[in-house]
C-alpha cells in the first residue's frame, strides 16, 4: 500500500472500532474488499503521515487523503468564523466524515455524522442501532448527558434508565443497559 485514500481511511477508523466492536470491523473488511494486513497497513501509513515532520497537517492531510469534499459550509461559533466539510465514504453510504475546521485549517473536531439516504429510525433511549445512529442522533435525547472518556476518538452519553451509549469517531458501538 502506497498512499491513503477514502477506502484506506475507512480502515484506519476501522481500527479504532476494533477496540470495542471487534465483530462488526470483521464483517466489514470484506465489504471494503480489505484483509487485516492492509487495515493494519492503512493505520500504520496514517499514524506515519500523522507524525511526520513533512506530512501535510489539518485539513491539508484529510484533504490530501480524502480528496476536495462533497459539501463544505460556513459556521459561526461566538467571535470565530469556522468551516465545515463533509466526505462520503464507501462503507458508511449513510454518514458523512465531517471535519470542523478553525482558522488556518486547524481540525477543532472530525467524526461521522448523519448523511444523505433513508433516515434510520428516530433514536431513543430503548430503540439505539449500533452502527447506525451517530452521536449527533443520541446526544440531543431527552436527559442524555455527555461523557468525554478522555480519548479523542471516543465519546459516552447517558441516558435515563441507566442507559449508557458507546461511540467511537461519532458512531454508536455499544449500548449496556
Amino acid at each position: 500500500m502506497r498512499g491513503l485514500a477514502r477506502r484506506e481511511f475507512c480502515l484506519v477508523l476501522l481500527r479504532r472500532m476494533a477496540d470495542l466492536r471487534p465483530d462488526l470491523v470483521a464483517e466489514a473488511l470484506p465489504r471494503l474488499g480489505a484483509t487485516r494486513a492492509e487495515a493494519h497497513a492503512a493505520h500504520t501509513r496514517w499514524q506515519a503521515l500523522q507524525h511526520s515532520p513533512r506530512a501535510q497537517r489539518g485539513l491539508a492531510l484529510r484533504s490530501a487523503v480524502l480528496g476536495p469534499p462533497e459539501e463544505t459550509e460556513d459556521r459561526r461559533f461566538g467571535d470565530l468564523d469556522l468551516e465545515v466539510r463533509r466526505w462520503p465514504l464507501p462503507l458508511w453510504p449513510h454518514l458523512y466524515w465531517e471535519v470542523l475546521t478553525g482558522p488556518g485549517g486547524s481540525v477543532l473536531q472530525e467524526h461521522l455524522v448523519r448523511g444523505p439516504g433513508p433516515p434510520v429510525p428516530r433514536a431513543t433511549p430503548a430503540r439505539l442501532r449500533v452502527w447506525e445512529h451517530t452521536l449527533d442522533d443520541v446526544v440531543g435525547l431527552r436527559g442524555a448527558t455527555s461523557v468525554d472518556p478522555g480519548v479523542v476518538t471516543r465519546w459516552e452519553v447517558h441516558l435515563p434508565g441507566g442507559v449508557r451509549a458507546r461511540f467511537v469517531w461519532g458512531l454508536l458501538q455499544q449500548v449496556e443497559r
